[in-house]
């Protein structure tokens, strides 16, 4: 694993520095001109729904897909002049685990570490330490096909560690885990990032950006609607609190003008009204002064998911 070193490029610049990025593919655009740029040591987050352009744009800095127009550094250098010098720096956990199943946890990364031209002690020592890291030792000669999918998931970090990367590039890291892997594979990527490794995520989960996050940014149609820190993010696009009205479908309509105006904005679902206010707990007195009975009711905190689905709505995206 990477130690404690200076993480700043090579010209003294952010690790990963796009203006006016773009993506074509054919007619389609997939990425629209973006300027996006990553400090050493931090942990940058892509978030957007299916199409908005977060894959292409996390390809063009993996040196696996070429640009079609922008400016691109990585590291302080040219993804289409010098790709495999960015390459031997980075490392890559992609959504879908490709590990080799006819290997055993061990051998997948004695191969891969033998990839960069590594020792057979050097990668021996290397996979015993990332085996630690990742809590897989003791399952080190096992087949890869008996391991559950959270382990499956380890293992793909420890291999995108063998290398000792300056950059992770994870693309929806925890996709499908259950919550207690979840939040082992938090603690791995936190750990990391103490260790001064700088982390560029694409996620679906809001709470693991909330968590894992210090900046990120909202794509949306190719292009990045926001940007911020989480907390940054949800003041700017939401409120303090939200108070959740649940009713029987349809029952919402008619009490809509007996809220409205308790709220800075009301959302009307299917089966509830959301009040998006300062204080959630007074929202609801009042509405039950005027006679609203929800069936249930909510205060909560906003959350990155009220930002989200502002910015890029409610309606899936195929």
């Amino acid at each position: 694993m990477a130690g404690s070193v200076d993480r700043m490029s090579d010209n003294g610049a952010a690790l990963v520095h796009a203006r006016g990025l773009r993506k074509r593919f054919g007619t389609v655009e997939a990425v629209c001109g973006i300027d996006v740029g990553v400090r050493p040591a931090e942990t940058f987050g892509f978030l957007g729904p299916n199409g908005a352009g977060k894959s292409s744009t996390m390809r063009m800095i993996a040196c696996v897909s070429p640009r079609s127009a922008g400016e691109l550094q990585v590291f302080g250098m040219d993804p289409d002049i010098e790709g495999p010098r960015i390459r031997a720096r980075l490392g890559v956990v992609p959504q879908e685990d490709n590990l080799d199943n006819e290997l055993s946890v061990r051998e997948n990364l004695h191969v891969y570490g033998r990839y960069f031209g590594l020792s057979r002690a050097t990668v021996r020592a290397k996979a015993a330490e990332l085996l630690d890291f990742t809590q897989l030792t003791d399952r080190a000669a096992d087949p890869v096909n008996l391991l559950s999918g959270g382990m499956k998931r380890r293992l793909t970090i420890a291999r995108s560690l063998v290398n000792d990367p300056e950059l992770m590039l994870l693309d929806e890291p925890t996709t499908g885990l259950d919550p207690q892997a979840r939040h082992l594979l938090w603690d791995r990527l936190f750990r990391l990032k103490q260790q001064g490794v700088t982390l560029i995520i694409t996620t679906h989960y809001m709470d693991e950006a909330e968590q894992l996050c210090d900046r990120l940014v909202v794509m949306n149609g190719g292009l990045i609607v926001a940007e911020g820190s989480p907390v940054e993010l949800i003041a700017r696009y939401s409120t303090r609190e939200v108070l959740e009205l649940r009713f029987r479908p349809g029952d919402q309509h008619s009490w809509l003008d007996a809220v409205h105006d308790l709220a800075d904005r009301v959302e009307k679902l299917p089966d509830r009204l959301l009040l998006y206010t300062l204080d959630g707990e007074a929202a609801l007195a009042t509405a039950h002064q005027r006679g609203v009975r929800p069936v249930s009711s909510l205060v909560r905190r906003s959350t990155l998911e009220d930002v989200f689905l502002r910015l890029t709505g409610r309606s899936l995206v195929d």
